[in-house]
């Protein structure tokens, strides 16, 4: 089985999200399930077959976690150093617009664009990768051509 990167943090997040689904979702779900099949006819009960779906949603993503966390290759990027890899929190300037961003290179599991948590399978994480502070990246984009610099790499 191939082990998955994930940061500290991305671990305890799906951790947590596994435990939550398992504790109040799980039950809640076949509590809702066994009070729709108290309505009679299952055929047309709206409630139960929406309560049905949200269980097999439930199931599948506590599967999917408990997945995840079993290939979990965990890296403390703490004691790491150097150029940038798995883990780096890089702050970048776009050379075009001067517009500053910063980015983890984190797992593909835990990965959330909008919270700067950048996939390691992404254009930009691969061609940021071995990169050091000072050093240009040119990333082919759905957008086109982008130039950053790479102004500091922090391990936290």
């Amino acid at each position: 089985m191939e082990k998955i990167p994930m940061t500290r943090a991305g671990h305890a997040a799906l951790d947590t999200e596994l435990k939550k689904l398992k504790s109040e979702e799980r039950p809640a779900v076949i509590k809702a399930i066994a009070e729709a099949r108290e309505h009679g006819d299952l055929s047309e009960n709206a409630e139960y077959h929406a309560a049905r779906e949200k269980q097999s949603f439930i199931e599948g993503r506590i599967k999917e976690i408990e997945s995840l966390l079993s290939r979990a290759d965990v890296i403390d990027p703490t004691r790491l150093s150097g150029p940038i890899k798995f883990g780096a929190t890089v702050t970048l300037v776009d050379e075009d617009t001067d517009e500053e961003k910063v980015f983890q290179i984190v797992g593909e599991a835990e990965a959330d664009i909008e919270n700067g948590l950048l996939n390691v399978k992404s254009p930009l994480a691969r061609a940021l990768i071995g990169k050091d502070e000072g050093d240009s990246v040119e990333v082919k984009t759905p957008g086109g051509e982008r130039s950053y610099e790479v102004l500091t790499i922090r391990y936290v």
